[in-house]
């Protein structure tokens, strides 16, 4: 059997590299990538290193033969380019006679109000459209989409959000990548549709959790959409960043991450850990890279 990850030296991808050599050899393992000379160390350790890229559908194709089961990492960038990417590699899948497809997707991603969901919502279809067995793994939200707020936190700062009582389920970009890795790897997984999901918190049970790991009082501050685009402009983000920011909060808001799921523990056999470790970890890496 031969697996191949897409985006692996990206950060969700490099995880679940990481994962799978724990589990299988080497040799079973492939990765397509853009640039494949920034992947000398997974060559080095026998990982075979192809190159792939999402704009140039002729080396997708290449990049896919003979290959089992594929894991395809949805890509970043706007909703059109994001279609256009996940349809190059969806149909160089189909046409290098790829046997199953992982594809991360977005929580509830066909029922979804999410500025995020179009891409998800036509890659799954697609997919579909294939007839190739498929598991798409739904991703709530990385804990690490925090770090800004986090590190803001440490500092002294408020939480600043407007997604009001919305809930999310966070959890670990490595427990997406354990998951991913178990899907990749295990059986009875085809035709599957995974909700990965952390328990449901909202912003103020988020960051008083927050405030027992760092040991004091972090002050949240909930403030309009227009607010919340002046905060985020001030500290820099660019200018096409800003809508987006802002649909994620109010998309939060209008409960688009609010789903209950036990889909990790099905998957992995142990559920998410509770949100003080998570942070705890979180914020222990953020203090190690200062």
């Amino acid at each position: 059997m031969k697996i191949l990850v897409t985006g692996a030296t990206g950060k969700l991808g490099s995880k679940v590299v990481e994962s799978l050599l724990k589990s299988i050899p080497a040799r079973e393992l492939a990765v397509s990538v853009r640039n494949p000379e920034k992947t000398e160390g997974l060559r080095s350790r026998g990982v075979e290193v192809r190159h792939g890229d999402f704009d140039h559908p002729e080396t997708l194709e290449n990049a896919f033969k003979g290959i089992d089961r594929l894991l395809i990492i949805s890509a970043d960038g706007d909703n059109e380019t994001r279609i256009r990417q996940h349809t190059n590699a969806v149909q160089a899948a189909d046409h290098a006679g790829v046997k199953f497809i992982v594809y991360t997707s977005l929580a509830n991603a066909t029922e979804s109000k999410n500025i995020m969901a179009p891409p998800h919502v036509a890659t799954e279809a697609a997919i579909i459209k294939t007839g190739i067995p498929y598991s798409f793994l739904r991703n709530n939200w990385y804990l690490e989409n925090e770090i800004g707020s986090i590190q803001g936190a440490m500092a002294g700062a408020p939480w600043v959000t407007s997604a009001g009582e919305g809930k999310v389920g966070w959890a670990l970009q490595q427990d997406y990548a354990d998951a991913a890795a178990a899907v990749l790897v295990g059986s009875g997984h085809e035709n599957t549709v995974y909700e990965l999901s952390g328990p449901l918190l909202t912003q103020e049970e988020l960051v008083s959790a927050l405030g027992n790991v760092l040991g004091k009082e972090v002050p949240v501050q909930q403030v309009s959409y227009e607010k919340y685009a002046e905060i985020m402009k001030g500290l820099g983000l660019p200018d096409f960043v800003i809508p987006i920011v802002v649909r994620i909060q109010e998309g939060i808001r209008n409960g688009s991450l609010e789903v209950e799921s036990n889909d990790f523990k099905k998957i992995l056999g142990r559920p998410v850990a509770p949100i003080n470790e998570l942070l705890t970890q979180l914020v222990n890496a953020i203090s190690q890279t200062k």
